[in-house]
Parts: C-alpha cells; sequence; structure tokens
C-alpha cells in the first residue's frame, strides 16, 4: 500500500495541490487554467493517447469485453442512480447536476494517471481505449440527465455530432488500425509527439487543482453528499463487482478500478453550466469527490491487493 501511496497518489496529489496553491498565490489565474485545459484537450492527451496505443499490442489495449463491461455496468448504474436522485435530491433542477457527479469519472486525466504510474505503458494503452469507448456514453448520458431535469434543451443527436470531431476519439480512432497493424511511426512523429505526452499529465493536473472550488459546499451539503458517496464508493464496486464475477483479474481488474474510482470530471461542470444547470454545486462535487477519492483509492487498491486480486 506504501508503494501504491508514494508512486500513483503522491504525484498526483502534489501537482493538485501545486496548482491549487499556485492559483490562490496569483501565480496562476483563469486565463492559464483557460489556455492550458484547451491545449490538453485538443493537443497533449490526444498525443498521448495516440502514442500509448498505436505502440502498444492491439490485442491486449483493445479488449472489448473490458470495454463491455464499462459501457453496461455505467448505464445500468446510471439507470438506478436516476431513479435514486428522482426520489432524495432537491431541488429538481440539482437532480441531473447530482447524477452526473455521481457516475462521471474523471478517467482522462486523473484516471490515465493513475493507470499510468501503477502499470506503465501497458496499463496505460488498455485504460486509453477503455476511456475512449465509455468517454462516449459518459458524454451522451451527461447531456440526456441535464436536458432531462432542465429547461434548457440541447439535441442529444448535436452532441453525438459533436462527438465526432473530439480530439480524443479522433486520436484513439487513428491509433487503433496502427497498433492492429504494427505499423512503426515515423520517428518525427514518434518524438514530437512524447514531447506533447509528456506535457499532458503535469499541466492536466495542475490545471485541475487550480480550478477546485468548494464555496458551495455549506448550502449543498446533503446533494453534494450524495454525489460523493456514489462516485467514490457504489460506483466503482459495481464496475469493480461485475468485472470480478467475469473473471477479470491482476491488471484489467485494477484498470476498471482506477478509471471508476477517479473523481468527477472537470467537463461535468462545463456541461452543467452550458445546459443551464447549478454551476456552484458542480464545481464542489468536483472539488470534494477529488479530495475523498484519493483515500478511497488507497484503501481499495491496497483491500484488493491483500486479496490477491490485483
Amino acid at each position: 500500500m506504501y508503494g501504491f501511496i508514494t508512486n500513483t497518489l503522491g504525484p498526483v496529489l502534489v501537482l493538485l495541490l501545486m496548482g491549487y496553491f499556485l492559483f490562490r498565490r496569483g501565480m496562476l489565474n483563469e486565463k492559464f487554467i483557460e489556455a492550458g485545459s484547451k491545449l490538453v484537450f485538443n493537443l497533449a492527451l490526444p498525443a498521448l493517447l495516440f502514442l500509448s496505443i498505436a505502440q502498444a499490442d492491439f490485442h491486449s489495449a483493445a479488449n472489448g469485453k473490458l470495454i463491455l463491461v464499462g459501457l453496461l455496468g455505467t448505464l445500468g448504474y446510471f439507470a438506478l442512480l436516476m431513479a435514486f436522485c428522482q426520489a432524495l435530491v432537491t431541488p429538481s433542477n440539482a437532480r441531473g447536476v447530482v447524477v452526473q457527479g455521481g457516475f462521471r469519472a474523471n478517467m482522462g486525466i486523473i484516471g490515465l494517471a493513475y493507470c499510468a504510474n501503477t502499470y506503465g505503458t501497458e496499463g496505460l494503452a488498455t485504460a486509453s481505449v477503455y476511456l475512449g469507448g465509455v468517454t462516449i456514453l459518459f458524454n451522451v448520458l451527461s447531456v440526456f440527465v441535464l436536458n432531462f431535469y432542465l429547461d434548457v434543451q440541447r439535441s442529444v443527436l448535436q452532441h453525438l455530432l459533436g462527438i465526432t470531431t473530439n480530439p480524443l476519439i479522433i486520436a484513439i480512432l487513428l491509433a487503433l488500425p496502427i497498433s492492429y497493424l504494427q505499423l512503426q511511426l515515423p520517428t518525427l512523429v514518434q518524438a514530437t509527439g512524447e514531447y506533447f505526452a509528456q506535457l499532458t499529465l503535469p499541466l492536466a493536473l495542475i490545471c485541475t487543482g487550480a480550478s477546485l472550488q468548494f464555496r458551495a459546499f455549506g448550502i449543498n451539503r446533503k446533494n453534494i453528499s450524495i454525489a460523493v458517496i456514489s462516485k467514490c464508493l457504489v460506483y466503482p464496486m459495481v464496475l469493480v463487482g461485475a468485472a470480478y464475477l467475469l473473471n477479470f483479474r491482476g491488471m484489467e481488474l485494477g484498470v476498471i478500478l482506477l478509471l471508476s474510482i477517479a473523481p468527477t470530471a472537470a467537463a461535468s461542470y462545463v456541461m452543467a453550466r452550458s445546459l443551464g444547470g447549478d454551476p456552484s454545486l458542480a464545481a464542489s462535487i468536483i472539488a470534494v469527490t477529488t479530495l475523498v477519492s484519493l483515500p478511497v483509492t488507497a484503501l481499495a487498491f491496497s483491500v484488493l491487493s491483500e486479496l490477491a486480486l490485483l
């Protein structure tokens, strides 16, 4: 457990705290966060995903059964969470934000950092392909639930069309045939891509830390608590349990754990704001799940390791 904390969680926590305190000290500002986040999303993270998949063994990285666990497990859990929030979350316009915060994991930044630090390039490749499939479902379900509870409507079809231009999805789709055919990348492409890839996780984590907000916790304690328990405890338990029943063990089970237990994705704030949700509630859910997920991840990984499942 000590090794996992120092090698996997430690660097993530340090960079998150660095971003948080640098922003509070005025060394970073909103323009830096906005520009840095765009750079990560449009260039650095796609480069990381592309290289990790293109250089990996296709048959180990593109695990269809593993992706199916993520898709079906997330879909079933989403339906149960939505029914639960319908009964217990008030006001009604907070329900969509709580549901989204309760399942939408930050796989692309914190989840990938966990997998890269724990399993190296092989785990990163497996996680990247899984991320590509499940992220699409995350987006569709988030648009649906926010539209369902809010007055402002945006077509799910419009959002699906937007997915086709998502740099992350494009990078994964370009990398898969290269991995399948075991093609060698040109030296210039590989070297340049590696520079961007090395930039990804440090910059992404610093920007994530700088954007953390806790101001709405006092007035939304109940709703935030529901989202935190769902995201940090129940959702990963459901996915890990489903993967275990389907005989996944070792790195594959670890990847499911580390991706599903990652805190609520920063994109949930952007989507809640653009669709007329409560941005303060969304921001607080992101912040609290980020803090809570770290010790929970350490404990969960330790328990599964002690049971010789990882």
